[in-house]
C-alpha cells in the first residue's frame, strides 16, 4: 500500500480499454468508506457517458485531449441536496449557506475522491484530476443539470495508462511537519534544497523538460488572481451565504 501511494502520477493518455460497470461500482463502494464529517456523505459523482455531453464537458473544462482516450469521465460534486431531502422528512431546512457546511461538503468530496483514486490505482488504472471543471462551473452545472446546493468541484479521467509518467519528488517531510508550534524559519533552507531537486527532475524527465524549480512556479501560480468568479458562483448555488 505504501508503495502504491508513493507511485502516484497523473495520467493524460490512456489505452482503448473499457472499465466494466461492475469494476467501476466496486471502486465507488470502496471510495464510500472514506471518513465523512458526522457521516453526512456530502458528495455525488456524475459519470458522463453520453458522447455529446462528454465532448462538451471536455470543451468547457479546457481539457479536450484528456477526455479523448479515458475509459471513465467523472465529475465529483459537493452535494447537500440529498441531506436537504433527508431534513425535509422531519419538516426541517438545512443551513446550506453556512460556511462550515460548505467546508464539510468540500472535504467529504475530496476524501471520497481520493479513496476512489487509491481503489482505481490498486487495480492498475491511472487517473488525472481535472481542476479545469472550475473554468466553467456554471455551464457545466447546466450541462449536468445540477440543482442548487450541488456544485462541481473537479473532474477526473480514469483508464489503463498508455504510458507511465515519472513521479514528481514531493516536499521533504521536514517541510510539512511541525512539532508543537509552527516553524516558518526553516523554509529558506528547505525551499532552496527543494528547488534544486525539482530543477533536476524537470531537466531529466522524459517529456516536457523545463528549467524551473518549485518556488518560481508557485510564485507565478498563486500571485495572480484566478477564477475570481467562484465566490459569485458558489453563492448562486446556495453556498457561502453566512
Amino acid at each position: 500500500m505504501l508503495d502504491l501511494l508513493r507511485s502516484h502520477a497523473s495520467v493524460r493518455k490512456y489505452k482503448d480499454v473499457p472499465i466494466s460497470d461492475e469494476t467501476f461500482h466496486e471502486m465507488l463502494h470502496a471510495a464510500q468508506h472514506a471518513a465523512s464529517s458526522n457521516f453526512v456523505q456530502a458528495y455525488s459523482v456524475i459519470r458522463v457517458k453520453d458522447q455529446v455531453k462528454r465532448n462538451k464537458l471536455a470543451e468547457l473544462s479546457k481539457n479536450l485531449k484528456q477526455y479523448d482516450s479515458a475509459a471513465l469521465a467523472l465529475v465529483f460534486c459537493a452535494d447537500l441536496k440529498r441531506v436537504e431531502h433527508a431534513a425535509a422528512l422531519y419538516g426541517k431546512k438545512i443551513l446550506a449557506g453556512a460556511t462550515e457546511n460548505f467546508l464539510v461538503a468540500a472535504i467529504d468530496t475530496a476524501l471520497f475522491a481520493q479513496n476512489f483514486v487509491v481503489a482505481a490505482e490498486s487495480k492498475g488504472y491511472g487517473i488525472c484530476y481535472i481542476g479545469g471543471v472550475r473554468n466553467n462551473p456554471g455551464p457545466i452545472s447546466d450541462l449536468l443539470e445540477l440543482p442548487d446546493h450541488v456544485i462541481p468541484l473537479f473532474g477526473m479521467t480514469v483508464g489503463v495508462p498508455e504510458e507511465a509518467n515519472e513521479v514528481k519528488p514531493r516536499l521533504p517531510v521536514e517541510a510539512i511537519l511541525h512539532e508543537d508550534t509552527y516553524d516558518e524559519n526553516k523554509y529558506a533552507e528547505i525551499l532552496k534544497q527543494y528547488d534544486s531537486v525539482m530543477e533536476e527532475y524537470y531537466r531529466k524527465r522524459s517529456t516536457n523538460n523545463k528549467s524551473n524549480g518549485w518556488t518560481d512556479v508557485m510564485a507565478g501560480f498563486l500571485s495572480e488572481p484566478r477564477r475570481t468568479y467562484m465566490l459569485d458562483f458558489l453563492q448562486s448555488k446556495g453556498f457561502l451565504k453566512h
